[in-house]
């Protein structure tokens, strides 16, 4: 299934005019825009929560190598 041709688009068109009234449009519009702001914003937000446990994680990582490397050096010295 392609795209929408033009005549297609604005029968559409005329069907949400109808339905809603031309002074309702621009409110609808409005409306949309802002759903979508706020889905974009919370999905940067979920994606920096992640990036931010991940540090962390891989702070405790390089923390438990460190360890061990110690270990393993104190036991070859030994």
């Amino acid at each position: 299934m392609g795209m929408p041709s033009m005549p297609e688009l604005l029968i559409v068109l005329a069907i949400v005019v109808l339905l809603f009234g031309a002074k309702k449009i621009p409110d609808l519009a409005k409306g949309m825009g802002k759903g979508i702001k706020d889905f974009k914003k919370a999905i940067k937000e979920d994606e920096d929560e992640v990036v931010e446990v991940a540090k962390k994680e891989e702070a405790k990582i390089e923390e438990k190598v460190t360890e061990v490397k110690e270990e393993v050096k104190e036991e070859t010295k030994a």
